[in-house]
């Protein structure tokens, strides 16, 4: 069994696309995860299950069966995104208010060159092909350099989180 965490993109916001996270944690328990806990309402899923391609479908669509609407899921190991927090190039202070956006494939390469060269004042970042590390110095409401951005220009799916709820979830998966 590997323990995983899936991050569900959308959910929960502006009164759109309603999920209880016991709907979440019952849909996940009948596709046979086991150990499954969910974390604050933004669609975090922690579960363990047997290695196997294709979770971040497996839960996507039995979203849509169960719900009508479609649904980013993106899916890690915990280790993997221990290993993204450890790798965080920011120091401590700044790590503790950075937002995470992780990637569900890699970026094509010339597309990362192309967006390492872009900058905006008070927003700092750094691509990796599983993560785009950043720092926004006007928080995240005022950001340009937010998750539609990266996807249209990255041309991958992505979600953000911030520094707590990664470790939080990193914690639970322990």
């Amino acid at each position: 069994m590997q323990t995983y965490i899936a991050l569900l993109r959308g959910i929960n916001v502006g009164g759109h696309k309603k999920l209880k996270m016991e709907d979440l944690k019952l849909l996940c328990e009948d596709l046979g995860f086991e150990d499954v806990i969910t974390y604050i309402q933004s669609g975090n899923v922690v579960f363990s299950a047997k290695e196997e391609k294709d979770i971040s479908d497996k839960i996507a669509k039995e979203i849509e069966k169960r719900f009508g609407w479609e649904v980013p899921v993106l899916v890690k190991t915990a280790d993997a995104i221990e290993k993204i927090l450890k790798d965080c190039p920011f120091e401590e202070a700044k790590k503790a208010e950075a937002y995470f956006m992780l990637l569900a494939t890699p970026p094509k390469k010339e597309l990362m060159e192309a967006v390492s060269e872009i900058s905006y004042p008070n927003e700092e970042f750094m691509l990796t092909p599983d993560c785009v590390y950043i720092h926004f110095g006007n928080g995240y409401g005022n950001a340009k350099l937010n998750n539609n951005f990266f996807e249209k220009k990255l041309e991958v799916a992505a979600t953000t989180r911030n520094y707590r709820t990664l470790a939080k979830l990193v914690e639970m998966a322990g």
